[in-house]
């Protein structure tokens, strides 16, 4: 298994302000090693936090926008046009300061100009190819689901079974039912995953999770070399003390 990590925060500005710091440094730190850097980034309020973080510092890091690639884990399968979609929101925050290579921004396909979210998620994947991710973001439900993966749910029973790395999903517990999902083959290829969760419904979750739940999609996910776990004090409620690093 490999390295697992929790930071606990005091609140939630201080987990994205603190989290966006560490993402800067550790794609810095990558940029310095190889020319180009795969990130994919997570839908959700808490995600959205940290980018607008990530979005206030950037300027005042070396790290260089031009040279990373951004993926999604997840997306609703609605119109191009829908304010809602993850990609959509992350960009609006994010593009604001960090001036990215259009080709090198891969959100997925939208319900525009594909006929359904299995041809969308097949689409991905060809996009996809081969990448691993150096970090994956990845945000935490409160029934401990992530992308679009969730307990009891056929998304999760798909694993089992798939060998494809992108899958379309349908009637999803949460609106809209039809979304696009990487599954959990392609997550767990990601050098580095980082998960966060805020607020102290979450907190059950969060504490399977960490002890490795397989009844729950966030227990069966992990890093090929790391992985990482970014909570504030509600989110850390039922963890024991000793495995959290403030």
């Amino acid at each position: 298994m490999s390295l697992q990590r929790v930071y606990r925060y005091r609140s939630l500005d201080e987990l994205t302000v603190s989290m966006a710091g560490r993402l800067a440094r550790r794609l810095t730190e990558l940029q310095q090693e190889k020319e180009r850097v795969h990130l994919a980034l997570t839908g959700g309020l808490t995600a959205l936090a940290l980018y607008e973080s990530l979005a206030t510092l950037t300027q005042a890091t070396v790290l260089d926008p031009s040279r990373l690639e951004l993926w999604w884990t997840s997306e609703r399968y609605v119109p191009t046009t829908d304010q809602l979609r993850n990609a959509t929101t992350a960009l609006t925050v994010l593009a604001r300061t960090m001036p990215f290579v259009p080709s090198q921004v891969h959100p997925m396909p939208s319900s525009t100009g594909t006929t359904d979210s299995d041809e969308a998620a097949y689409a991905y994947s060809k996009e996809l190819g081969d990448v691993t991710f150096d970090i994956c973001l990845l945000g935490l439900g409160t029934d401990g689901h992530v992308a679009s993966i969730y307990p009891n749910h056929p998304s999760l029973q798909l694993q089992s079974d798939t060998t494809l790395s992108v899958v379309g999903v349908t009637d999803a517990p949460t609106a809209p039912g039809d979304r696009i999902t990487l599954t959990l083959k392609s997550l767990n290829k990601a050098n580095e995953i980082w998960l966060l969760a805020a607020g102290t419904e979450k907190a059950d979750a969060v504490a399977r999770a960490v002890q490795h739940d397989p009844l729950l999609p966030a227990g069966l996910v992990h890093g090929a070399s790391a992985t990482y776990w970014f909570v504030d004090r509600g989110a850390a409620a039922k963890l024991p003390y000793y495995r959290c690093v403030l």
